[in-house]
């Protein structure tokens, strides 16, 4: 999202596809994170509820009610993000986001 509404559209399609953006490709050659991570852009949605509520401290319920709600709607539907699988893994990256794996971790063991 922090990416604009394009390159998330683009990043829900294929998630991989984000190698191809600018701000990626030389983020992950100057080793900064900060691209896609950025810390600032953690805290759009409670700042927004707490504009739209008067209530800042209830954000982190009220979004737990509705993930979790989320969670048994999509179990149920069969949608969701997809089979989970560990992040920290590289050989596990390397094989889901070839392209983004090959900017943050380069080539892998031969």
């Amino acid at each position: 999202m922090a990416l604009g509404r394009d390159w998330y559209e683009r990043a829900v399609a294929c998630p991989d596809a984000l190698a191809e953006h600018p701000a990626v490709r030389r983020a992950a050659a100057d080793g900064d994170e900060s691209v896609v991570f950025d810390e600032d852009f953690h805290f759009v949605a409670p700042t927004a509820y707490e504009r739209l509520t008067g209530d800042a401290s209830a954000f982190w319920q009220d979004w737990a009610a509705f993930a979790d709600a989320r969670a048994a709607t999509e179990a149920e539907a069969g949608d969701g993000m997809g089979e989970p699988f560990d992040f920290a893994d590289d050989e596990e990256m390397r094989r889901r986001l070839p392209r983004l794996a090959a900017l943050h971790l380069g080539a892998g063991p031969a």
